[in-house]
């Protein structure tokens, strides 16, 4: 059974026109390759951390790695990941494993063994 993941997407805006023609379309792209945006954030303040404030920060729910994938491999969506990669500078892509606590992460060496 495939778990969701999510994405975390950090970054710039460095072209508004690349952007929006981007942001237009991905909404029902992602939705159609099972994904779903959960928040939608702008930079207000470092609170702790090393590293360099993106001013724009998204964050996606995928049902799965392979969603995730098909979303960034499907061939009919190049042109419309260009735009993304056109209007934007210092992107961040990270994905997570849905986790529903954090024990996964807690449990020592000899936990996991069990």
């Amino acid at each position: 059974m495939s778990q969701p993941v999510y994405a975390l997407n950090l970054f710039n805006v460095s072209n508004r026109d690349e952007y929006l023609a981007y942001s237009r379309k991905s909404v029902q792209e992602v939705k159609a390759h099972d994904g779903r945006v959960v928040a939608l954030g702008k930079f207000r303040a470092a609170a702790g951390g090393d590293i360099e404030p993106r001013s724009v920060f998204i964050l996606v729910e995928w049902a799965s790695q392979a969603a995730f994938d098909n979303y960034c491999n499907d061939p009919a969506l190049a042109d419309l990941h260009a735009h993304r990669v056109n209007g934007t500078s210092n992107y961040i892509w990270h994905l997570f494993d849905k986790l529903e606590d954090l024990r996964p992460i807690l449990k020592g060496k000899n936990e996991e063994q069990e």
